[in-house]
């Protein structure tokens, strides 16, 4: 068989498998569909909790980007009912990962016919799942442990049919509730969920943390090796680590200590260079013996504009100054329109509950969970307050601001930490200035060939193709 009939086949297979993913998802989508809709407009009523459960069965060995968006939705307040958010978000566990064959058929793929001969060692089984892919531990010929992460066939096609089914849900949802508008949100998540199928995209996230944490103490970022990495195998050192939630029984001391390094990993990128890790995952972040955190996953990475930035400091300030104007002015840097003050007051309902830990001068706990969900009661009145005045469309850059916000939350709640927030953040934007920031931000990004132009050009381009 020739290249010809090689890239014949893959064709076929690949039509094939969108042709079944699409099946698949758009009959679930069309249960949920008629059964929401008969829900409002006939009157019969649903057990969510059950049909969310027969969602999960019928979705659960699909692999890629619907477990990623089952995540990041359950983190957005009421993007879609809490009962098949919380399902979504438990796919992931239930992907089963690619077998030996298959993986060595890959790995030619992408090093060509002895790519085992680039490794001393390279582990059968895989060591964890990605949403795209999965990673094997090998051996490098020098004694390096590496991590390669390999990414699952055909995942284009599924990105596409999982967005294209997203938009029916988010759309079926805004007729049963229009309190949010999903637009911005689907735009964002199809961005970077685009973006994450770039390896080498992936490799230079990875770079760019290495830079901007380098003087952080306590927390450590992987060495991409570019000579075996492709745009669809990405190696880097291996970092050995236990996951957080083996430390919740541990000493107060020692759980605020984690904490304290998870904070700086996410927020000294995010306020010193406008860069944020917008997948706090706990599969993303591993703890080492002398509490140093490993920081893991860099698919998923938004670079703001240094006004944005900037408008989460003005808020701040103006929250804790109860300055109206200045409050007003952030959100409307953010690219929030037609603020009336019922609108303006209940944007303060959620700012002040994301702020809350940082406005106290206090040892203290981040808060509390209803439901298992951090901000989840918060999110509920507000939620009905932005129904009883005709709702708000959400910029997209809150998508994932918001999913690191409580993503960390809900990982320091975990660990009971008690630590003084307010002077924890307040030194970290001491000295605050949005043109010292978007200096730092261009050398750093330059270094890497990812100027914030270039990649707000990117996501742009991919939206409109989604």
């Amino acid at each position: 068989m020739d290249k010809n009939d090689d890239d014949k086949t893959s064709d076929k297979n690949s039509l094939g498998t969108r042709v079944m993913r699409y099946g698949r998802v758009s009959g679930t989508m069309a249960g949920l569909a008629a059964k929401l809709a008969g829900e409002k407009y006939l009157g019969r009523k649903i057990e969510r909790e059950e049909h969310a459960e027969e969602l999960l069965k019928s979705l659960g060995n699909l692999k890629g980007p619907l477990m990623k968006v089952g995540q990041i939705l359950a983190t957005i307040p009421d993007a879609l009912p809490p009962e098949y958010a919380t399902a979504l978000q438990q796919l992931q566990s239930n992907a089963p990962p690619m077998g030996w064959p298959f993986v060595r058929r890959r790995m030619k793929t992408e090093l060509g016919a002895d790519w085992q001969s680039k490794f001393k060692d390279f582990e059968k089984e895989s060591a964890a799942a990605a949403s795209l892919g999965q990673v094997h531990k090998a051996t490098l010929h020098d004694g390096r442990g590496v991590a390669c992460k390999l990414q699952y066939p055909d995942m284009e096609s599924a990105i596409q049919a999982d967005l294209n089914q997203l938009k029916i849900m988010f759309s079926l949802y805004e007729r049963y509730d229009k309190a949010i508008s999903t637009r911005y949100i689907h735009s964002e998540l199809a961005a970077r969920l685009k973006e994450e199928l770039d390896y080498k995209l992936e490799a230079r996230h990875c770079q760019l943390y290495e830079h901007m944490l380098k003087d952080t103490a306590n927390v450590h970022v992987p060495e991409i090796v570019e000579d075996l990495s492709t745009s669809r195998l990405l190696v880097s050192t291996w970092q050995e680590g236990q996951s957080i939630l083996n430390f919740v029984g541990a000493p107060q001391e020692q759980r605020n200590i984690l904490a304290t390094n998870m904070f700086n990993a996410w927020y000294v990128p995010l306020y010193y260079y406008g860069v944020i890790h917008g997948d706090p995952h706990l599969g993303n972040y591993t703890v080492r013996d002398d509490n140093t955190i490993n920081l893991l996953d860099f698919g998923c990475v938004r670079i703001f504009p240094p006004q944005f930035i900037g408008g989460v400091i003005d808020l701040y300030h103006a929250l804790m100054n109860n300055d109206n104007a200045r409050a007003v002015h952030a959100y409307e840097t953010w690219g929030f329109k037609d603020l009336s003050k019922e609108l303006i007051d209940t944007l303060n309902i959620w700012a002040r509950f994301l702020y809350a830990p940082v406005m106290d001068d206090k040892t203290r706990k981040i808060g509390e969970a209803t439901g298992g969900i951090y901000g989840r009661e918060t999110a509920q009145q507000v939620h009905q307050k932005l129904r009883e005045f005709g709702g708000v469309t959400v910029p997209r850059e809150f998508v994932f601001m918001d999913r690191a916000a409580l993503g960390l939350g809900s990982v320091f709640l975990h660990l009971k930490a008690e630590v003084n927030w307010f002077r924890l953040f307040n030194e970290m934007i001491d000295g605050f200035d949005v043109k010292l920031l978007e200096e730092k931000q261009t050398q750093a990004l330059s270094l890497f060939g990812l100027t914030p132009q270039q990649k707000e050009d990117r996501a742009a381009q991919e939206v409109k193709i989604a």
